[in-house]
C-alpha cells in the first residue's frame, strides 16, 4: 500500500478547484464534501490532498482505458451508436457498500482493495485523444471511479478531445459543486448522474448527503449539458414504489425530457446477501417513471427480459425509433436532424448529424432510414 501511495503522489499537479486558507490549510472545490485539507493530509477521496499548501490531484495516468459502446454508460440519447474511449483514474468520494468498481474506487481507503502499479499506465491528454481517434471512438468519456475528483486533468483531456472533434461526456455520482459543473461546462457535452437512493439516510451510509446529487442534476441541465439520471434499483435499500415514485417525480420536475434508466443490481462488494433485482420490479419502476411524466425510461442490466424498455420510441406518436438489446443497436430510425421518422417531431437527446453511418452492431440485416 505505502509503494502505491508514492506511486499516486508522484503522478499528480496542482488543483485548480480550490480556495487557499490560512496556515496552509486548502479548501477543495472539486466534489459537495468541501474537504478543508491541513497541510499533510488528504481528502475524504484519499486522491486530493494538500503538500504544504498546494492541493494535488491525480494526473498523468489511467487505470483502466476501454472502447465501449456509449449505451454501456448508459446513455440513450447521447450519439446512440457511437463508440467511447472510456477513462478512469482511482479514488472516489463515496463509499457504496454494493459499488461494482470498488477494486479501483475504494484504494487507499480499504485495505481489501489493493491494486498493483501495473494497473496505472502513464497518459498524456493528447495520447488519449490519439488512442481515442485511432480506435474510431467519437467520445471520450470519464467513468469508472469518481471523475469528479479528477475534473482538472477531465478538462486537460476535453479540451483537446473536443479540439479533434470529439465529443466528451462524465459518468458521475452527481456529488458536484456548482463551481466544479462551471468549470467543466465548455468542454463537457454530456453527464450521467447516478440518483441512488431520495432517502437521507441511505446517501449517509454511501458517505454523502442527497441534496448535492438532486443540485447537480437541477443545475447540469440549467448549463445545457445532456443529463441523463441512472437508478440502480437495489431490494430492500431503494425499491419500495414510494421512493420510485419520489424519485421519477424530481427527475420530472426538472425536466421530463431526462431519460431514466432503472438498472437491475446483481450482488457485489460487501452486499453480498441481497437477491439480485428481477425485471418485475424494473418493470415497476419503469411504470412508475412513466405515470410520473418522463418521456423516456429505460431498464437495463437484463436485456431481452423487459420487454420495449430498452427501446426508444417517439413520446408523440409512440414509432419505433432505436431497438436495442443489450448495448447493441438492431434499428436507428431518428432523421440527421434528431426528429421522428414519422411524425416529425423532435427529439430530445444529442443525436448523429449522419444517421447512415452509424455502426449497428446487431446480426441480420438491420432497417435504415
Amino acid at each position: 500500500m505505502a509503494n502505491l501511495v508514492e506511486v499516486l503522489d508522484q503522478m499528480t499537479a496542482p488543483a485548480a478547484m480550490v480556495e487557499k486558507k490560512e496556515n496552509g490549510a486548502v479548501r477543495c472545490l472539486a466534489c459537495a464534501h468541501r474537504c478543508l485539507i491541513q497541510p499533510g493530509r488528504r481528502g475524504i477521496c484519499q486522491m486530493r490532498f494538500n503538500d504544504q499548501g498546494t492541493l494535488r490531484l491525480p494526473w498523468g495516468y489511467v487505470a483502466a482505458a476501454q472502447v465501449d459502446p456509449i449505451e454501456k454508460k448508459p446513455f440513450n440519447h447521447f450519439l446512440p451508436g457511437s463508440e467511447a474511449l472510456t477513462i478512469g483514474m482511482l479514488g472516489c468520494n463515496f463509499h457504496c457498500d454494493f459499488c461494482q468498481n470498488w477494486l479501483s474506487s475504494q484504494v487507499l481507503r480499504d485495505t481489501h482493495a489493493v491494486l498493483s502499479r501495473d494497473y496505472l499506465m502513464q497518459a498524456t491528454p493528447d495520447a488519449l485523444v490519439q488512442a481515442a481517434l485511432r480506435s474510431g471512438a467519437q467520445i471520450i468519456a470519464s467513468s469508472y471511479n469518481e471523475p469528479m475528483i479528477t475534473a482538472e486533468w477531465a478538462e486537460a483531456i476535453f479540451i483537446k478531445a473536443k479540439a479533434a472533434g470529439l465529443s466528451t461526456a462524465m459518468v458521475s455520482n452527481g456529488y458536484a459543486t456548482p463551481e466544479a459543473l462551471h468549470y467543466l461546462r465548455p468542454y463537457l457535452d454530456a453527464l450521467k448522474v447516478d440518483l441512488k437512493s431520495m432517502q437521507e439516510a441511505n446517501y449517509h451510509a454511501m458517505g454523502g448527503k442527497l441534496q448535492p446529487v438532486l443540485d447537480t442534476i437541477k443545475l447540469a441541465r440549467e448549463l445545457g449539458l445532456w443529463v441523463e439520471v441512472v437508478t440502480l434499483v437495489i431490494p430492500g435499500f431503494n425499491d419500495k414504489p414510494e421512493e420510485l415514485w419520489e424519485t421519477a417525480r424530481y427527475i420530472a420536475s426538472v425536466s421530463p425530457e431526462i431519460p431514466w434508466h432503472v438498472t437491475a443490481f446483481h450482488p457485489d462488494y460487501k452486499r453480498l446477501d441481497a437477491p439480485p433485482t428481477d425485471s418485475d420490479t424494473l418493470q415497476q419502476a419503469a411504470d412508475i417513471g412513466q405515470e410520473a411524466g418522463l418521456l423516456s425510461v429505460y431498464a437495463g442490466n437484463l436485456p431481452g427480459r423487459v420487454g420495449s424498455l430498452e427501446d426508444t420510441h417517439c413520446p408523440r406518436c409512440g414509432e419505433l425509433l432505436i431497438q436495442r438489446r443489450g448495448y447493441v443497436l438492431l434499428e436507428y430510425r431518428v432523421t440527421a436532424e434528431g426528429k421522428c421518422s414519422k411524425c416529425g417531431t423532435p427529439q430530445a437527446g444529442i443525436w448523429t448529424d449522419k444517421p447512415g453511418e452509424v455502426r449497428l452492431r446487431g446480426k441480420g440485416m438491420p432497417r435504415w432510414l
